[in-house]
């Protein structure tokens, strides 16, 4: 149990270990690929222009989804598998983190005349699963990091930076590139920056070069000077499917980490499947174009770094388990909400009111109701996001994390692929965003319902 020992004599007194605050840092600048590509500006102008039909848009990028969360979901598990025999993850994670970095660069080009549609999505494939693997990786570094009593508080603390970074950008591209496109004031350039033009979409393009570099950057304190797990005992490919085997079988004997793993997969389905395509939901539903969808993403943003905050306190205060349950709740309540919301329509009534508000965004009630639900509903995925890595680290043991953290990825991926496929096939086949929704509340309840026969372990 070496691997779960304090890093340095600051922990007992509360203080992070720098290991702990390196590891949360590079949480910190892998999100912002999250929030500014996967949801709220890239993926919605690939789904709205290069598509160029949202309901054709959102199919086709929960089919994409669904290819490289599936492959993804073969993959990880043996990575996982592998690490544990190799021990050291840093050479490998610093290769991966170098991938993602060049194919967020290369979105650049995402054009009609450009790299097209067929190259783009295949990028947008490989960085998909390129950031799976990191995530395993990245996971299973976790309890050689941070001592055991502070796992869940440097979960919660990757979780909040990761927010607070995507709040900074957004709130840079709102500045820099959205708003200028759309208004003039003092406190504004009198163009987007660098000459960018707002008709050829190079505000938009332009957060996968941003991305890149601030990944680049802040990934540097954990691949260099952070703390790698200590060397295994090696293998080749027989070795990895050993491991990997090994680690299945065991999950006959240790039911609430098999009950967990198949809860999660159930509830995770719909969370990552709402947060993947709110920003389509928003684009195509409520109308909004890069100027609403970018403060919507700064808004929310706040908000997910409050539920990293609130999952770290709820473990504290009732156990990973109930903290599961009450953050899965308020995403079901909240997302049975958002689907009553359009711009005719408030909380399943019709609604014809005036604009409430003379602004440049969000100026009708059910605009405004949309945003209010979302940051709800981001406060509930955030949480719950960190309390399930919380719940892993609880059941599981240092000697096989990278097993378990993979097949922790496998139940995690399986929702990019299933989750996308539900919304996929349901929004094909009635023409509507919001029916396409519908199926993920029950995927929430079910995985809520799957938690309650999961023991955790006793807390000290």
């Amino acid at each position: 149990m070496a691997g779960y020992a304090p890093t340095n004599e600051n922990a007992a007194g509360g203080r992070l270990p720098d290991s702990a605050l390196a590891w949360a840092f590079y949480e910190g600048v892998r999100t912002p690929y999250v929030i500014l590509i996967k949801v709220y500006i890239f993926i919605p102008y690939l789904a709205t222009v290069l598509v160029g039909d949202p309901v054709s848009g959102q199919a086709l990028v929960a089919k994409l989804a669904m290819a490289y969360g599936l492959f993804a979901a073969l993959t990880a598990p043996l990575l996982g598998a592998g690490m544990d025999r190799v021990g050291r993850r840093m050479p490998v994670l610093a290769a991966i983190t170098m991938a993602i970095i060049f194919c967020c660069a290369s979105l650049w080009w995402a054009t009609p005349t450009g790299l097209g549609l067929g190259l783009t999505c295949a990028i947008i494939f490989l960085a998909g699963v390129l950031f799976a693997y990191s995530e395993v990786l990245h996971n299973s570094l976790l309890p050689f990091a941070a001592p055991p009593d502070q796992t869940s508080a440097t979960s919660g603390l990757g979780l909040a930076l990761g927010s607070a970074v995507s709040v900074a950008l957004l709130a840079f591209v709102l500045w820099a590139f959205a708003l200028p496109a759309k208004m003039s004031a003092p406190w504004l350039p009198a163009s987007p920056l660098f000459g960018l033009s707002a008709a050829a979409h190079e505000t938009d393009r332009i957060v996968g070069p941003l991305v890149a570099i601030v990944f680049a950057l802040g990934a540097a304190p954990l691949l260099l000077r952070g703390r790698d797990a200590p060397r295994g005992a090696g293998g080749g490919i027989g070795g990895s499917f050993g491991q990997l085997k090994l680690t299945l079988k065991s999950l006959r004997s240790n039911r609430p980490m098999a009950t967990f793993l198949v809860s999660r997969m159930i509830y995770t389905d719909g969370l990552t499947a709402i947060l993947l395509f709110t920003g389509i939901y928003a684009a195509g539903v409520m109308g909004w174009g890069a100027l609403e969808l970018t403060a919507l993403a700064i808004v929310v943003s706040c908000f997910l770094a409050i539920g990293g905050l609130l999952g770290a306190r709820l473990d504290r205060c009732f156990g990973p388990r109930r903290a599961i349950q009450v953050e899965l709740a308020i995403v079901i309540i909240g997302q049975l909400t958002l689907i009553g919301i359009a711009p005719d329509r408030l909380f399943y009534f019709d609604y014809t009111g005036s604009p409430v508000w003379n602004g440049p965004m969000f100026t009708h009630l059910p605009e405004l109701a949309f945003v209010f639900v979302a940051c709800i509903n981001a406060v509930g995925i955030c949480g719950c996001y960190a309390s399930s890595r919380s719940m892993l680290t609880s059941l599981a043991t240092p000697e096989t994390i990278g097993s378990w953290f993979g097949l922790y990825a496998l139940s995690g991926t399986v929702t990019i692929w299933l989750g996308s496929a539900l919304i996929s096939v349901v929004t094909s086949t009635l023409g509507s965003q919001q029916a396409g929704f519908v199926a993920l509340v029950a995927l929430l309840a079910a995985g809520w319902a799957g938690m309650l026969a999961v023991r955790e372990p006793q807390r000290a």
